[in-house]
């Protein structure tokens, strides 16, 4: 998808996005011991608020491209999956926007300024329940690639994905893995080395749904 056609047709952010694409359900397998298909409990932090910043911007070509982030290893929330740069809204965060550019600099360095990005709406909020957080996506432009570097400590690295690779005739994966002592299927988008699935493959899943349903002659 041109930069410019997802400029045009997020001139006016949605305030509803279709289901997601079912090849991105997921399903909990029994265990290689023998137990049981278990799935993750819900969290019981369950109704925090969070954001997470939609960044796109033109490659060298004109496409469109949004930034990745994945998380570190080790005890992180998520650890080793692939997200959007963002987080929890504290208190002291004067609005939704705000929040996601102060996470988007903690965990990745965006300069908004310097980047020249713009916001311009925040989707419908997705009740990601497994992590207790109720995620507000903020969807913001910028006129050229920006400099990022991850943090190091919440995030292991920062990539970038053409958005038409979440378009509903994108590619998607059936993944058989382990996560987090669970045994699950799920669809996954391949992006490179990394996989994109969960609430972040959900979402942009949706988004990519929206845009194609909303081009002209579509």
């Amino acid at each position: 998808m041109r930069f410019e056609e997802a400029r045009e047709l997020l001139v006016t952010v949605p305030d509803r996005l279709p289901p997601m694409p079912e090849a991105l359900g997921v399903t909990a397998l029994g265990m290689a011991d023998g137990g049981p298909p278990r799935f993750p409990r819900f969290s019981e932090n369950a109704g925090r608020a969070a954001a997470v910043l939609i960044l796109i911007f033109p490659d060298a070509d004109g496409e469109a491209r949004l930034v990745l982030t994945q998380r570190s290893p080790g005890e992180h929330r998520h650890a080793g999956q692939i997200s959007l740069p963002g987080g929890a809204i504290d208190d002291d965060d004067e609005s939704v926007e705000a929040a996601a550019l102060r996470e988007a600099y903690e965990e990745v360095g965006l300069d908004a300024r310097a980047a020249g990005v713009e916001i311009v709406g925040v989707l419908p909020m997705v009740d990601v329940r497994v992590s207790g957080f109720l995620v507000h996506p903020v969807i913001a432009f910028a006129p050229r690639e920006p400099s990022l570097t991850a943090d190091g400590y919440e995030v292991a690295a920062v990539f970038t994905a053409p958005l038409a690779a979440f378009l509903p005739d994108a590619p998607v994966e059936q993944v058989i893995a382990e996560r987090d002592g669970y045994r699950l299927r799920y669809g996954a988008y391949p992006i490179g080395e990394h996989q994109v699935w969960g609430a972040t493959g959900m979402l942009l899943g949706r988004l990519g749904a929206w845009l194609a349903g909303n081009r002209k002659g579509g």
